[in-house]
């Protein structure tokens, strides 16, 4: 065994795992949909339609996940007289360039968790 076949293994331990490509139940590959996830409503209806595809579910999952957060958090802003102004402003370009960065990870194949609510997810997933 020669020294390039010994680094194949470790490179691939190193990247991020990867969705497949394959088509869904849906009638879409995976990369399109989990990108489609990322839209709210989408994302609620994949996530009631498919049943057998682990990416779109966690990508579905996870973002009706977020969705639900940042609502949380715009209410509880809310509620704050002035830092809660400016933070809402603030917080709208933001939840939109996480939810751009998301589809683009999703596009790509890959199992991209947030923090926190990524690991909520996963173990949503591994109950039956």
């Amino acid at each position: 065994m020669n020294e390039n076949e010994k680094e194949k293994p470790q490179e691939k331990a190193n990247q991020p795992a990867k969705a497949e490509g394959n088509n869904t139940s849906i009638g879409l590959t995976e990369n399109v949909g989990g990108l489609l996830c990322y839209i709210f409503i989408i994302g609620l209806i994949f996530l009631f339609m498919e049943k057998e595809n682990r990416f779109i579910r966690f990508h579905a999952l996870q973002s009706v996940f977020m969705s639900i957060a940042i609502l949380l958090i715009s209410i509880v802003l809310g509620f704050i007289p002035l830092f809660g102004a400016i933070a809402s402003l603030l917080l709208s370009p933001l939840a939109f360039a996480l939810m751009i960065f998301m589809m683009y990870q999703a596009y790509q194949g890959n199992y991209y968790k947030l923090p926190f609510i990524g690991d909520v997810v996963e173990n949503q997933l591994e109950k039956p």
